[in-house]
């Protein structure tokens, strides 16, 4: 194994723990709230997670990422500043909006908690833009300290609410709002580098210039959400939060995997933007087949220890669910997941964000009309396999783009000799 892989590796294992970190907070509060709470509490926190997830979707494609790709290609200190400062003015401005936006949403579903609930969301989503602008600028102990900050606050005031035996709901939202809060004033304060925040018409000119490409993220985003979330609209919205609350439930016990996807993205998109910015195509497709094969293999081991694990599992969520069903969908979806990062990284870093949003359009629409017929004709545990689908459509088309822009573009064997 040559160098630079063997330094990828240490990188992915460095960004790995700071999400694990952070995640692994996540993943055991939602195993403790499936003992504590009822199946229709349990649904509404994990609906407000979706919205969390929400929030960080748009965060990400609108400013995060657009913060990597030209940070990771600046020329000059200066350069790297002004995009910082152009993408950090508009996260602070979309997670302000986003976190309005799920006050109001809260305040539809419950009589209490829905200001410090959408506060914890939009603090979320700030914190997750700035997690990647500092790995774009080579900050990655900077990133682990706030992650060990985040998960140490988080722990220790979630015990604190426990214990005092307060509303549990409202609590954690509390908590993780001030956990989120101190790990962002961490990201910012550390580096010791002046912090501004601009509106001005430089600001917004250099943003605008960008628009004609990020405006297609904002559909892009939209059909990808309406992809991976299309189960926990229908299925609330048609038999109500206890029935989504057991898919829920098994889809955080994939929760890992997504540790180390946002870990994988985090660590590959400066990555596959300087080689894609060289022209390097070979590179580029021997990189997606090799992760993608490895973290794929390492799925599919994590997804046979679940299947393991779940029957011990006693909650009232699980009550009357079909586990080992949804387990075998969460586990595809899972997978997929991950094992199509390499490809739609490389057409974010290209810029193809109007490829993407067909793509996850399509795979929408597949996921939209299976679940709505599986809801119609089966129960709530089988619509997953809807989700699934879904996933394996948008799986493929990726993977096929991919490979034909990367041929087209340099040849995958004349590329490697050109170089």
């Amino acid at each position: 194994m040559n160098p630079r892989t063997l330094f990828l590796i240490r990188r992915l294992i460095l960004m790995v723990s700071g999400e694990a970190l952070q995640s692994g907070f996540h993943f055991a509060l939602n195993l403790y709230l499936l003992h504590i709470l009822s199946a229709a509490d349990y649904g509404i926190f994990a609906i407000s997670m979706v919205m969390g997830g929400v929030a960080i979707a748009y965060t990400r494609s609108l400013t995060a990422v657009p913060a990597s790709v030209w940070i990771s290609r600046s020329r000059t200190r200066r350069e790297a500043d002004a995009y910082d400062i152009t993408f950090g003015s508009g996260a602070l401005l979309l997670s302000t909006t986003l976190a309005l936006l799920a006050m109001a949403l809260l305040w539809l579903w419950q009589s209490h908690g829905p200001v410090i609930g959408g506060l914890f969301i939009g603090l979320w989503a700030l914190r997750s833009h700035l997690r990647t602008a500092s790995f774009a600028r080579h900050r990655q102990w900077i990133v682990s300290c706030s992650d060990l900050t985040f998960t140490f606050i988080g722990c220790a005031v979630t015990a604190f609410i426990v214990y005092e035996g307060r509303d549990v709901l409202v609590g954690i939202f509390q908590g993780l709002a001030v956990a989120n809060g101190l790990g962002i004033l961490l990201l910012l304060f550390l580096p010791r580098n002046r912090i501004r925040i601009s509106f001005r018409r430089e600001v917004r000119r250099r943003y605008m210039r960008l628009w004609p490409q990020l405006r297609w993220t904002v559909f892009y985003v939209s059909t990808a959400l309406l992809q991976g979330q299309t189960i926990a609209i229908l299925v609330t919205s048609v038999a109500g939060p206890a029935a989504y609350a057991p898919i829920a439930a098994v889809m955080t016990l994939f929760a890992p995997l997504r540790i180390i996807a946002t870990a994988f993205d985090n660590m590959m998109q400066p990555e596959m933007s300087a080689a894609m910015g060289r022209h390097d195509y070979a590179r580029v497709w021997k990189q997606a087949l090799l992760w993608s094969g490895l973290l794929g293999l390492g799925c599919l081991v994590y997804g046979a220890l679940v299947f393991l694990i779940v029957p011990y599992i006693k909650s009232e969520t699980f009550a009357d669910a079909s586990i080992h069903v949804i387990g075998a969908s969460a586990m595809v979806i899972s997978t997929l997941l991950i094992v199509y990062s390499m490809p739609r990284i490389i057409l974010e870093t290209a810029g193809s964000f109007s490829t993407l949003a067909l793509f996850s359009g399509l795979a929408a629409l597949v996921g939209l009309v299976s679940i709505a017929i599986l809801l119609a004709i089966s129960t709530p545990a089988w619509a997953l396999a809807g989700a699934a689908l879904a996933e394996v459509t948008f799986f493929s088309l990726c993977w096929t783009a991919v490979y034909r822009r990367l041929k087209g573009g340099a040849g995958l064997s004349t590329a490697g000799q050109a170089k």
